[in-house]
């Protein structure tokens, strides 16, 4: 049985690691490793091949930064080139970004059978990752769900068993597999001169606050304020730092917290299990907050992870409300007591069961969960009709 796996981004670099370490140790499976491009510089591609033992890319696209269409399209164009060329029996894509999309995409009009890890998703929103995640769930033939919240927005949109699977979080493998790693090899607290415990974390990176100036000037306000108090760690993303220059805030903020480049997986972790608090707008991070027991503010409307949201885990706020309500909401979980949550989100051998999934599949497993007709459909029911407005 040969595989192909479509990879572009940090989180499915994770994702990647374990699956394909899963994939390549069953006798009768080949993969194949096709890396879009779409995250491409060393902080943020290759320092996760080096530290997590990923296989090789067997195709670079080398598809880079574009808008969404032209973006899409690229990887769209060369992924069926591969496709064509590999002929594989199955397609195995990752998460909610424009590679699991164009991946998604390019096997469907091939009628290859596809493979959604992480299916299910739903913040409930017209986000480009909402979108990217309903039509990648509707043109896909196995789904690999990692909570039972997920199994059930399936069954909302009409998909069930035996296309849909409860396998866990495969970020939580990764989580498993690569803590000790990360405490024997990591010396981040010590460049920066942190204390355990001290300090709040901050990652942003979606598109909702990085194109959007107010919000911009809500999350350096808020930061200031909190950095006057407590140590605030900044992991830049690339388009956060031109975000924050083009509006001309990068200097005021980097005043008050300390702006650092990029961080590969292994120090990420550090940083993420010794924070006091973490702030972010990514569904991963939220989550490696929970792996952690570190409470989170997640700087968004929405949440994918209800249940975290649910149990105090993580507090939701929209920078929309300004600086004032963010500092506040930062404040509170700097004190917060979570309740105690013990979630299924994997045990450890979510890859494997992913794996033997595939395997085991029988040809009517590899028809197709729905049609475009029903992604429409699904995506008519997303919340809102339009994207927000960029202020």
């Amino acid at each position: 049985m040969k595989i192909v796996s479509i990879v572009g981004a940090r989180p499915q670099f994770i994702k990647a690691a374990v699956v394909s370490r899963s994939l390549r140790a069953k006798p009768g499976i080949s993969e194949v490793l096709i890396h879009t491009g779409q995250h491409y510089d060393d902080n943020m591609s290759e320092v996760f091949f080096r530290e997590l033992d990923i296989p090789r890319p067997d195709y670079n696209l080398f598809v880079g930064s574009a808008s969404h269409g032209v973006q899409t399209g690229r990887m769209l164009e060369g992924i069926e080139r591969v496709l064509l060329v590999e002929a594989p029996d199955w397609v195995v894509v990752y998460g909610d970004t424009n590679s699991t999309v164009a991946g998604a995409m390019a096997a469907c009009k091939l009628q290859i059978p596809t493979a959604h890890v992480e299916a299910g998703m739903r913040s409930f929103c017209c986000q480009p990752e909402e979108i990217n995640r309903v039509w990648t769930d509707h043109a896909s033939t196995q789904l690999f769900a990692p909570t039972e919240a997920a199994v059930a927005n399936l069954g909302r949109e009409g998909i069930g068993a035996p296309k849909v699977h409860l396998v866990g979080d495969v970020m939580y493998d990764a989580w498993l597999y690569y803590a000790e790693r990360a405490a024997l090899r990591s010396h981040m607290l010590d460049r920066l001169g942190v204390v355990a415990k001290a300090y709040l974390l901050v990652t942003l990176h979606r598109a909702e606050n990085t194109d959007c100036r107010a919000h911009l000037r809500a999350l350096t306000d808020a930061l200031r304020e909190i950095a006057a108090e407590f140590p605030v760690i900044f992991p830049l993303h690339p388009r956060t730092r031109k975000s924050l220059a083009n509006a001309g805030l990068l200097d005021r903020l980097s005043s008050s917290a300390q702006l650092i480049e990029p961080v590969g997986y292994l120090d990420l972790m550090a940083l993420e299990s010794n924070a006091r608090l973490i702030a972010t707008d990514s569904g991963g991070v939220q989550r490696e907050a929970f792996f952690a027991r570190v409470p989170c503010v997640t700087l968004r409307d929405e949440t994918e992870w209800v249940e975290l949201a649910q149990a105090g885990w993580i507090q939701l706020v929209s920078p929309a409300r300004g600086g004032a309500a963010i500092a506040s909401a930062l404040r509170e979980m700097l004190s917060s007591v979570p309740l105690p949550l013990d979630l299924p989100f994997s045990d450890g051998h979510t890859a494997d069961r992913i794996r033997d999934a595939i395997w085991s599949a029988t040809p009517a497993d590899r028809l197709p969960t729905g049609t475009c007709d029903s992604a429409a459909s699904a995506l008519a029911g997303v919340s809102g009709q339009a994207f927000p407005d960029k202020h």
